[in-house]
């Protein structure tokens, strides 16, 4: 979840490491009593995601600093809408300009990507991140996700369960039965925690369901494959595809009847969205 409390940590040591000692080329050029007016303009059609975060930049540089959102986040927007505008002291625009883009951009990017993986889901089936994230910028990424209408995995390690095929090696490696494995960790766990388990084969998902499982992932399954696996479930877990998904893929994906699918790529592979803060000064 995406709190005022991590938006202002975050920001703070965006703008500690982009002026640690102050900006020099503003208090060099910029006369200290200089007021500006800028606008944020897409440069590109896009989802926004940051808007707040956008503002809350300005706002902690110098709280003289307002700002004016013309759009939410979730909104779609086209090239030359113009999102906010800006009005304050000049060298604090310009000190905080650098480090609100960075984050609006980044997670509009996130969110305009994820809004085109659900349109070519159609409604199938949900569409959801993983824990590739950039460290630290997890919860903005998570955000800007649903911001394009996709869904969270689990947010981290405490969450939820999740067996992947380390876990599942370890097991063998130890000798022991995977379906006794489950029962015996869902015996232990509150019973408000979902387990779900990794398979990459066809033949594992006969003694995952026997240990009871709530969602079975099927990992870089061809459709085929994926079609036989959720007849071979039978609607006794939800099941979640993974592996290979791309804007490419998706569609026949979503096809097979998986319930979830989920892609790193939403956060680790994306691009950032053009925005640009248009200035000028102020008489």
């Amino acid at each position: 979840m995406l709190t005022n409390a991590t938006i202002d940590s975050a920001l703070r040591l965006a703008l500690d490491e982009d002026a640690p000692w102050g900006d020099v080329t503003g208090e060099a050029f910029v006369p200290d009593e200089a007021s500006a007016r800028a606008a944020l303009r897409a440069r590109e059609d896009g989802v926004l995601a940051g808007i707040e975060v956008f503002a809350r930049a300005f706002g902690l540089v110098d709280d003289e600093v307002a700002v004016d959102l013309r759009s939410s986040d979730g909104a779609p927007f086209g090239s030359g809408d113009v999102l906010a505008m800006v009005r304050g002291p000049a060298r604090a625009v310009l000190r905080a300009e650098r480090i609100a883009l960075n984050f609006c951009q980044r997670m509009s990017g996130i969110a305009t990507l994820t809004r085109s993986y659900v349109d070519a889901a159609a409604g199938r089936a949900r569409i959801a991140d993983t824990r590739k994230t950039t460290p630290g910028l997890r919860a903005f990424e998570k955000h800007a996700v649903v911001c394009g209408g996709g869904h969270n995995h689990r947010f981290g390690l405490s969450d939820a369960v999740m067996v992947k095929d380390n876990h599942l090696a370890v097991l063998a490696g130890e000798g022991a039965d995977v379906s006794e494995a489950i029962r015996a960790a869902r015996a232990r766990l509150p019973h408000t925690t979902v387990i779900e388990v990794e398979v990459d084969r066809l033949d594992q998902i006969p003694a995952v369901l026997d240990g009871g499982v709530d969602i079975i992932m099927l990992d870089n399954f061809s459709p085929a494959r994926l079609r036989e696996g959720v007849e071979l479930i039978g609607g006794r877990a939800i099941v979640e595809a993974s592996g290979n998904v791309t804007l490419a893929t998706i569609g026949e994906i979503a096809a097979t009847g998986v319930d979830v699918i989920s892609s790193g790529a939403l956060t680790h592979s994306v691009r950032a969205v053009d925005l640009g803060l248009d200035l000028s000064l102020e008489n």
